[in-house]
């Protein structure tokens, strides 16, 4: 099996994603440390912000593991972009984005097929309560491609989209001002224009950081959703 660039730092994500959780949780001192300050805060950020608003108090906390391991694995890889060196956060290919919405879709429809039954889960997921009959012919199709089919694509669009888009800028910028300061002549401005590329890629490279961290939360947030609807009683 060939291994990439992508799937390396995939693995890199997972190591120090689970290094960071397990250096932060070792200890549970009375007064805690910065790093356990720190992990204790997005543990319970994303245990009672995320788990427990969305899912709800009764069934929350069998997927807190889950939703904290997945929040802190897109964190760490998509920082990696801005990693110098690395430079690349692996969601930035639509495959690796793909096959993570995949794994969350098979997570929250088996959830709804083992409290529902099959044929249950598949009448929660494509017949709205309270509609007329007549009507039904229109919207169980409709439904059936809404949150069976595109779910998983939109999930993952989104994390591949804002990554490559940040990823291209911080390339277009870092390259062109490098050009533009030590190979571009014949104008006085394009020397002023360079640092002002370089100035814009390091602005963009913070703005990363924050799209980043909010990436991760909203795919977290959604994960977190679709679970907390393939429970619910009615749909």
């Amino acid at each position: 099996m060939l291994l990439t660039k992508a799937s390396l730092l995939l693995l890199l994500g997972a190591v120090v994603a689970y290094l960071f959780l397990a250096i932060t949780s070792r200890r549970s001192a009375v007064v805690p440390t910065k790093s356990q300050y720190l992990g204790e805060q997005a543990y319970n950020f994303i245990r009672n912000g995320v788990a427990q608003d969305i899912i709800g108090s009764k069934e929350y906390r069998r997927y807190v593991p889950l939703l904290v391991s997945l929040f802190f694995f897109i964190v760490v890889n998509n920082l990696f972009g801005v990693v110098p060196v690395l430079n690349f956060s692996p969601f930035s290919r639509v495959s690796f984005a793909y096959g993570l919405a995949l794994l969350v879709w098979l997570i929250y429809n088996g959830v709804g097929v083992m409290h529902k039954g099959f044929l249950g889960y598949l009448k929660h997921t494509t017949v709205p309560s309270g509609v007329p009959a007549w009507i039904l012919p229109l919207l169980i199709p409709l439904e059936f491609l809404s949150n069976i089919l595109i779910r998983p694509v939109t999930l993952s669009l989104r994390l591949f989209a804002n990554m490559f888009a940040g990823h291209l800028l911080l390339v277009l910028f870092s390259t062109g001002g490098a050009y533009l300061l030590i190979t571009a002549t014949g104008s006085p401005v394009l020397k002023p224009a360079g640092v002002l590329a370089f100035a814009l890629g390091v602005a963009i490279g913070f703005l990363e950081i924050v799209v980043a961290l909010l990436q991760a939360y909203v795919f977290t947030l959604l994960t977190a959703q679709y679970i907390s609807g393939a429970l619910a009683s009615e749909h």
